[in-house]
């Protein structure tokens, strides 16, 4: 345990050339909402080549209160600061969100020493944007969707690889078939903090807060 401890702590947390982040003193730091400056992180780790940007862990809660997280691919940020992801409606996080609908997101870039945390309440949108999504994605996906059964009990890998077999060969023969059970969930932001790590140690937090979807966005540094 304490050569373990002392591996951890020996480990540099972040690159040591970082990105300069000043809200308080650089009007560019600072937009008037917070999709906009993600959308500004997010370009600089593209072009960085961090992997997976568009990864983030989304956090759920079930009615009585059990914590889960898993990560995850988001598929937008809308201009109203909405953070999409999709989910079959069985899914453990699926299920979590429609019986209690708030839910927090957290991307990480290390390359940058940034972290974006999202919170805010879960809405399932229309069942034709979902098709829409559903669609959209590779073949291979849609038919893993098909399968469902998402974190029950698998009997062997062979079982599996049957299901999803029987899943592409239907797929392959109907290319419109979409899967009804298959949903695109919001997670309409309330509150938005940008954390930027700075060199030597410390870091910055900015963070944008709203009464509500549609409401004026107020904005400011929180102590690290």
């Amino acid at each position: 345990m304490t050569e373990l401890r002392e591996r951890l702590r020996a480990l540099p947390s972040f690159p040591p050339d970082l990105p300069r982040f000043d809200p308080e003193h650089d009007p560019a730091d600072a937009p008037a909402d917070p999709r906009t400056l993600f959308v500004a992180w997010l370009e600089e780790a593209l072009a960085a080549g961090a992997p997976t940007p568009q990864a983030a862990v989304l956090a759920t809660a079930t009615a009585d209160g059990v914590v889960g997280a898993r990560t995850l691919i988001v598929k937008d940020v809308t201009d109203d600061a909405a953070w999409l992801f999709a989910t079959h409606r069985t899914s453990p996080k699926a299920r979590a969100a429609e019986a209690n609908p708030h839910a927090a997101m957290t991307f990480f870039w290390p390359t940058h020493g940034r972290q974006v945390r999202v919170s805010g309440r879960v809405r399932r949108l229309p069942d034709d944007v979902a098709a829409a999504d559903f669609s959209a994605r590779p073949e291979a996906s849609r038919a893993a969707t098909l399968v469902g059964r998402q974190s029950e009990p698998l009997g062997s890998r062979a079982e599996l690889g049957a299901a999803f077999d029987a899943s592409l060969a239907r797929v392959q023969a109907d290319p419109d078939l979409v899967d009804a059970a298959w949903a695109l969930y919001a997670v309409d932001a309330v509150r938005v903090e940008f954390w930027q790590a700075v060199a030597g140690g410390g870091a910055v937090r900015w963070a944008y807060e709203r009464d509500g979807v549609g409401r004026p966005w107020r904005a400011g540094l929180l102590w690290p």
